[in-house]
């Protein structure tokens, strides 16, 4: 049976005191039905670019934007790894109470890895043996486990999340399976995304009413060397086992997540209604489209708005004063562009 090894430091206390304390801010704070879809759509987008890019999926936040808004037929593979990670995710959003099951680990990484890996290694525990290179010198860092004990060593796992779900606290639970679930490296490829989409699932638990609002994996991209330092391991797995310490990791995760919470605190203070701040649907159309197309101009904006010139050039005027466009050109080629 998974037995974790961990002690609750000071630091690691005096942050999950911290992210209780936020949870109770941010939870009696109110946001319109319009805001709070905004700020969805924004977060689910940050959440994708940085859960790819971590993996050194090449598209910057822009380009993920406009591709989820368009979602073409025909894609790149750097486009379609997007495009899985964030179906898969908004699939977990509109259930984030279900359990973590074996079936639904399963499910999530063929989600992810969909048209990415033959058949034989989509939404299957690996049947071959893997090994982990460091990035930077290309040699062996660390041996995962023998296949053979991996579906063993998953259900392990799930079995002590089940069992511990009413007991630990949400952000340990998820932070020992997050590290746990990357040392057993279960999958061929798609490890890395699979557990980020899980531990997301896990962290539903905190009882954040704005969690949709959540994207702890933007933390993790900030700076993924550090990330990739703490939750790796660096040797062989069964000579590690029995020494492992999920303390300095269970920090740096609780790090991460008051990071998060401190973030998205700032974006709703910053939505919250003054006839200065707020943004109304005709706005969120015209980022919609920057979004989309790389820029818009006046012409474009009265092609989808009954709203007279003069009122337009005001709509542009908040966007541009808000910091959020910037006007190129001139007379006739005017056009605004994200800032």
């Amino acid at each position: 049976m998974f037995n974790p090894q961990y002690h609750i430091s000071p630091l690691l206390l005096d942050t999950i005191k911290r992210v209780t304390l936020l949870i109770h801010e941010l939870n009696k704070q109110a946001l319109s039905d319009l805001a709070f879809a905004q700020l969805e759509q924004e977060a689910n987008a940050l959440s994708t670019f940085a859960s790819t890019s971590i993996e050194g999926n090449p598209l910057p936040l822009t380009d993920v934007k406009r591709l989820l808004k368009r979602k073409p037929e025909h894609v790149r593979q750097s486009e379609l790894e997007v495009l899985n990670y964030n179906q898969v995710l908004s699939a977990l959003s509109e259930d984030l109470n279900q359990p973590l099951t074996r079936k639904l680990l399963l499910e999530i990484h063929q989600g992810v890895t969909k048209d990415l890996l033959p058949a034989h290694q989509c939404g299957r525990f690996r049947q071959e043996t893997v090994v982990v290179h460091d990035p930077k010198t290309g040699e062996v860092a660390y041996l995962p486990p023998d296949y053979g004990d991996v579906p063993l060593l998953v259900d392990d796992l799930l079995a002590f999340v089940l069992a511990n779900r009413k007991k630990l606290d949400p952000l340990l639970l998820a932070g020992i399976f997050h590290k746990q679930l990357i040392a057993i490296h279960p999958f061929v490829d798609g490890n890395g995304r699979t557990t980020r989409l899980a531990t997301k699932l896990l962290l539903a638990g905190l009882g954040i009413n704005t969690f949709n609002l959540f994207s702890f994996e933007n933390y993790y991209n900030q700076n993924v060397t550090r990330y990739f330092q703490r939750v790796g391991l660096y040797g062989n797995y069964y000579d590690l086992v029995k020494e492992l310490d999920f303390t300095p990791w269970l920090e740096y995760f609780a790090e991460g997540i008051l990071d998060e919470l401190l973030r998205v605190q700032k974006i709703i203070e910053g939505s919250q209604a003054t006839p200065e701040t707020r943004l109304e649907a005709y706005h969120q159309k015209i980022l919609d489209f920057i979004d989309e197309h790389g820029f818009i101009t006046d012409r474009d904006y009265a092609r989808f708005t009954e709203r007279a010139k003069a009122t337009r050039t005001l709509d542009f005027k908040k966007l541009l004063d808000m910091g959020l466009i910037k006007r190129e050109g001139r007379g006739r080629g005017t056009h605004y562009k994200r800032i």
